[in-house]
């Protein structure tokens, strides 16, 4: 079972007369009361350490009038001079990528949060009224974030907030409608977000369609190209000067172990690949692997575009048939899900690794990877090639431009 919090040297006990102590830069450092010392690295272990950024929720750091810092757990009404998150202190690496794997498959989204506090945090969640985006939005805002559900259909994005309010009465939570299939109504919930005046600081492009019929958006593009990637583009398009306002900012796009199993190459790529307009060599299965694939060149070539700006992107793959609505186009896809239900990851599972990706700190400035199990790993070679993802960025802009060329001219 995966440990539900970092690595720690608890079980390396000082020698007498060694004390550790925090910087407010959230840096351990040792101090050795014999010799009147202090040191950056473990007497024992000769580690460098560092705590998480926030206090654990609940607890509050107070300086008294003369200089004394305490710290308050609301909860317990307790108070110690020892900083809580010294208990969880994790060795401070130089090489942000050399992670150690904290968390697996059987891990929830709830475990990956433990000890958290996003109060302050605002969350974009795109198809948040169900399934994994669903489940992303209950966990996150468990732990004080804000969210703001982007969903189609404003009664089920309502139920679901009443869902949510069953067990967190005080979360909070608002709905936007946001219409995939329309670029338009993306231009819309974009402008209705930044009216709000907040901040964001987690865009998670959770929404996807799969398995549908051959069938054009009103912006005359195929419908499963256009919701799992096009108008996500657009909609971080949009928002991305918010993004850098408010960083440091995460984008987690949701792809799938399925992009490896797509075709499309640098020398069959093309708008009439990624987006065919008529039926003819039209595959639904195939159109879904190459818009995954889609997602993480998007989510690598944003993350070089905006993390010298403070923004980082990740793609990720929340698990493998996951009972949601994403099978709902299918009556057998249906069926197979029904089936294998037993033998899957339940949703709590299944949004751990988009929530890991949007708030672990072992990935504060990083950003280009691929994320499977709450672990990075290598997203297919056609995935990598940079390439690929700068053509599939430039002709994204096009069909944007005149999608919405077309639209004003109706």
């Amino acid at each position: 079972m995966a440990s539900l919090l970092p690595e720690t040297d608890s079980e390396d006990e000082l020698p007498n007369g060694w004390e550790q102590r925090l910087t407010f830069e959230d840096k351990v450092y040792y101090v050795n009361h014999q010799q009147k010392s202090t040191q950056w690295t473990h007497p024992l272990t000769g580690k460098r350490k560092r705590v998480a950024g926030e206090l654990p929720f609940g607890w509050e750091r107070q300086i008294l009038e003369d200089r004394t810092v305490i710290y308050v757990d609301h909860t317990t009404k307790k108070t110690t001079y020892t900083d809580p998150r010294l208990a969880f202190a994790f060795e401070d690496k130089d090489v942000g990528t050399d992670m150690t794997q904290r968390f697996d498959a059987s891990t929830t989204g709830d475990e990956v949060l433990h000890g958290r506090d996003l109060t302050g945090k605002v969350a974009i969640i795109t198809g948040a009224n169900s399934g994994i985006g669903l489940e992303t939005a209950k966990c996150l805002a468990s732990k004080g974030a804000h969210i703001i559900m982007a969903c189609r259909h404003s009664d089920r994005a309502n139920d679901a907030i009443d869902y949510i309010h069953e067990s967190l009465p005080k979360a909070k939570l608002e709905a936007l409608i946001c219409d995939l299939e329309s670029l338009e109504s993306v231009q819309q919930f974009v402008d209705q977000f930044l009216s709000l005046q907040l901040p964001l600081h987690m865009l998670i492009l959770n929404a996807g369609s799969m398995l549908s019929p051959h069938r054009l958006t009103i912006d005359g593009y195929e419908t499963t190209f256009q919701v799992n990637h096009l108008s996500h583009f657009y909609l971080t398009k949009l928002l991305q000067q918010k993004l850098i306002d408010s960083r440091p900012a995460r984008v987690v796009v949701l792809s799938s172990e399925s992009h490896r199993f797509s075709t499309m190459s640098i020398e069959t790529f093309s708008q009439e690949w990624v987006s065919p307009s008529t039926a003819r060599n039209f595959v639904s299965m195939m159109a879904y692997n190459d818009s995954k694939l889609c997602n993480v060149l998007f989510s690598n070539e944003l993350n070089r575009r905006l993390s010298s700006h403070g923004v980082v992107s990740n793609a990720c793959h929340p698990g493998n048939m996951i009972s949601t609505g994403i099978s709902r186009n299918w009556w057998l896809m249906r069926t197979l899900f029904a089936v294998v239900r037993p033998f899957t990851k339940s949703l709590g599972q299944g949004c751990a690794t988009p929530v890991f990706c949007a708030t672990a700190h072992e990935l504060d400035d990083i950003g280009g990877l691929y994320f499977n199990n709450c672990y990075q790993c290598l997203p297919s070679k056609t995935a990598q090639n940079s390439d690929l993802s700068a053509s599939l960025w430039l002709l994204s802009e096009k069909m944007i431009e005149n999608g919405i060329k077309q639209l004003k001219s109706q």
